[in-house]
């Protein structure tokens, strides 16, 4: 278990008068515990779980096909297995938590992840137990970053970063957005990440498109490329986004993406602690509007174990509350990403980066390449380095 990130729900605990907390979801799981379990964000019935009770006690429940998985990455934790064609998980749950003295505890749960079914059966099993949402407290312990977690997520940033300036220095016209995949995939895994996700490939009039995969579409001389991917270890995961040109930039694409890249510099520098998520994302709706470009909800977000985590520097709410504000705070860190999908052009531009909130203001994770220009597609194939266009 993760020494630090189970100090942290010992003292949520206290705070919240619980008795112990049960992390159900694969992303939680990962949090407590430094893995993932492969199958458990593939088969939702294939219950991994962790246990930490309020005196600091720890516990995992697992499924016997991920058996050899759990034991060897937490041998020595408590470890209760269930087998998934005989069981019935909750019941062997309950006998678990009974075990560790909880049968009439007040008992911290992923109610957003467990299935109806599942809760239902675990409340008949343990009536003396009472059973409360975890899910916003361990929502609230994962914004604040630990340096560890920092850390990887700053080599999750440049893996993305790298693999994606890397594979548009190698396309150019007449290549298409399954060969970008290509390079970008084999990118991905050969600088260190285990995984990928959320891969976007979006070319010519396909870069009006939010969130879309590769097609066969061939690239021509003139297209806006947008490319981003997730890169992950250890379930957590860090986005950016880069936008290209083959050959030379449409009408306005200049100018427009000057634009989004003062808008860039604008959020960094309002980004420090206390700084109000609400009123960066206005001042980023002011700075499109000079443009009379259309925003989207929000401009950044926090990440980490999931794609999207709070806060939002926007106009979703911040740990389900509709319409609120949160104030940042030192150690966050931020997916940001001043965009204007639909130009009115007949393309769209992104310029996602990973951002985290320091002492005295922010800091760059993702800083491989240098976006302040777009990037012209096939630099490697001219015999050149990656360079931006002027």
């Amino acid at each position: 278990m993760r020494t630090e990130i189970v100090a942290k729900q010992v003292k949520a605990m206290a705070e919240h008068g619980l008795d112990a907390m049960i992390c159900s979801s694969p992303e939680n799981f990962a949090y407590t515990t430094g893995f993932v379990v492969p199958s458990q964000p593939l088969i939702r019935h294939r219950h991994a779980m962790t246990i930490v009770t309020a005196d600091g006690r720890t516990a995992i429940f697992g499924v016997d096909m991920e058996a050899s998985t759990i034991k060897r990455k937490q041998p020595n934790v408590a470890t209760r297995i269930w087998a998934e064609f005989s069981d019935d998980p909750m019941l062997v749950l309950a006998d678990q938590l009974s075990e560790l003295g909880l049968a009439g505890a007040r008992i911290g749960l992923e109610m957003d992840y467990l299935p109806a079914g599942d809760l239902a059966r675990l409340i008949a099993a343990m009536p003396g137990a009472r059973f409360e949402h975890a899910e916003p407290i361990l929502a609230r312990l994962r914004q604040i970053k630990t340096s560890e977690e920092v850390a990887l997520l700053r080599k999750l940033s440049r893996i993305a970063d790298q693999a994606i300036t890397d594979t548009l220095a190698v396309v150019d016209a007449g290549d298409s957005e399954m060969d970008i995949a290509g390079h970008l995939t084999r990118n991905v895994y050969s600088l260190g990440a285990e995984h990928f996700k959320l891969l976007i490939v979006a070319t010519g009039e396909r870069s009006v498109l939010p969130n879309v995969g590769p097609s066969e579409r061939t690239l021509k001389r003139g297209d806006v490329c947008r490319v981003e991917i997730f890169s992950v270890i250890n379930g957590y995961q860090a986005g950016v986004c880069r936008t290209a040109i083959v050959g030379e930039a449409p009408p306005m694409a200049d100018k427009i993406w000057a634009h989004l890249v003062e808008c860039k510099y604008e959020i960094m520098e309002k980004v420090k602690p206390g700084a109000s998520c609400r009123e960066i994302y206005d001042a980023f709706i002011a700075k499109l509007a000079k443009l009379n470009l259309p925003p989207i909800s929000f401009v950044g977000h926090g990440i980490g174990l999931h794609l999207h985590e709070d806060p939002y520097l926007g106009l979703t709410p911040v740990l389900g509350k509709p319409g609120s504000d949160a104030p940042l705070e030192e150690n966050m860190v931020l997916g940001f990403e001043p965009l204007c999908y639909d130009t009115g052009y007949g393309y769209g531009m992104q310029n996602k980066d990973m951002l985290l909130v320091t002492s005295k203001g922010s800091e760059l994770l993702s800083d491989y390449a240098d976006t302040d220009k777009l990037i012209l597609c096939g630099t490697a194939k001219q015999g050149g380095k990656v360079k931006a266009v002027a």
